[in-house]
């Protein structure tokens, strides 16, 4: 009887180690599945108006009237009061998720949020009212694109979400038994199954339209709110500002980060260049011509015959060496390349008159004489700053660093720091 017994574990113990065979050793692997909530009702919990609050990450800077409106990466914006810029104030918190850039007229705040456009009444500042919210608006809403982190797994299980109604707000790792064939053919391929998933989620008169600063990706102009994702001009007639009309984007590249304009004429920057279009029918902006450069972030900003890109290389930015850019535009259909400047680590620029402000990263805040363009002359260096991005206003200067507002008043050809205001 034992020994029968014995034969039949034997037995069973060999059908296992033969089907193991078959597929190869066996591993403990951590295998992550997403906790899912529906986009509406997670949509609706991601917009509230709060009190003012530490900023975690600074991104794009926006002044209308008197007011500055910071972006908190992916968070919302934090909203300030600068009647007296010696003096700033912080007075809100508007949490909207997904948010990473903002453009004002006539006291109707638009606002990204998951790529719908977000539209807030702040004819009362301290009473910001919602308006309404226009779904995939300006990209179609991905389930990848909320604030929450990838937990550390083995393998990422997909396959129950609905692409276009879920949004992922937590994780569930457990520890399951898989072969370790299978793990290893996730990194025989050019592209891996986890990127691929990634990317398939993917006092005086006031002025009635606000400012933002070189990395503005957000752009009114006149009655129409120009928007600019990955790849397109996403295109809204505002003449009704209340209910704007969504009409057709225009492609332009798969890499484009920035907009700027002089008169009708767009200039869009991108990682692989700068792109410029013709803006005479409103609704339909036409191409021009590009300028091509290395790979690299790429803000732009313009003044008459000179383009001035600030290029920096480096980690997700690129390779190509860090510079200013001076691009003669004399010529819309031509533009020509007329000298690079070295810079360490350059993001946001602005020009008021004949100066230009460069912000060099941790090299600060540096100030130029551009009168003799496409020549310019150092004439001033704000060191033991990290500078993020400027907007120059008539008698002042904004700046945006590391949860640092930063502001600048004129003195002859030169400025002088005015405040700091800790975010």
């Amino acid at each position: 009887m034992r020994k029968n017994v014995f034969l039949l574990l034997t037995i069973i113990v060999s059908i296992f180690i033969s089907c193991d065979d078959d597929d190869g050793p066996y591993g403990d692997y951590l295998v992550a599945r997403p906790i899912l909530q529906d986009a509406i009702s997670f949509k609706a919990e991601a917009i509230d108006i709060v009190d003012p609050t530490p900023i975690v990450s600074s991104g794009k800077i926006y002044t209308y009237q008197n007011y500055i409106f910071i972006n908190d990466v992916n968070l919302g914006f934090h909203v300030i009061n600068n009647q007296n810029p010696s003096s700033p104030e912080s007075i809100a918190f508007i949490k909207l998720e997904g948010n990473y850039d903002i453009s004002i007229k006539d006291k109707k705040l638009y606002a990204d949020s998951y790529g719908d456009l977000v539209i807030f009444d702040i004819s009362d500042i301290t009473n910001i009212k919602l308006i309404s919210r226009i779904e995939n608006a300006i990209y179609n809403n991905e389930v990848w694109t909320t604030s929450i982190e990838y937990p550390q797994a083995d393998f990422y299980e997909y396959d129950d979400i609905d692409f276009d109604t879920d949004i992922v707000i937590g994780w569930e790792v457990t520890t399951e038994r898989r072969s370790v064939a299978e793990y290893e053919s996730q990194f025989n391929c050019d592209i891996c199954s986890f990127d691929n998933a990634l990317e398939n989620f993917g006092g005086s008169p006031q002025p009635s339209t606000g400012q933002g600063g070189s990395l503005a990706r957000f752009k009114i102009i006149d009655d129409y709110l120009y928007v600019v994702d990955y790849s397109d001009i996403n295109i809204f007639d505002i003449s009704n500002l209340e209910e704007p009309k969504v009409l057709d984007d225009v492609q332009v590249a798969w890499d484009i980060e920035t907009i700027y304009n002089q008169g009708d004429i767009l200039f869009i920057g991108g990682s692989q260049g700068m792109y410029i279009y013709d803006i005479k029918n409103p609704e339909k902006p036409e191409f021009i011509s590009e300028f091509r450069h290395g790979t690299a972030c790429d803000p732009v900003v313009v003044d008459g015959n000179y383009a001035y890109v600030t290029l920096k290389g480096g980690g997700f930015c690129g390779n190509t060496e860090s510079g200013l850019y001076v691009i003669d535009i004399s010529n819309l259909k031509n533009p020509e390349l007329k000298v690079i400047y070295p810079m360490d680590g350059p993001n946001g620029l602005g020009i008021k008159d004949d100066t230009l402000f460069i912000c060099d990263g941790q090299a600060g805040l540096k100030v130029y004489d551009k009168s003799d363009a496409p020549n310019i002359t150092l004439i001033n260096t704000f060191e033991n700053i990290i500078a993020y991005d400027v907007i120059p206003l008539a008698s002042s200067l904004l700046m945006i660093g590391d949860r640092f507002l930063y502001q600048y008043e004129y003195v002859d050809n030169d400025i002088r720091l005015l405040s700091t205001f800790e975010l």
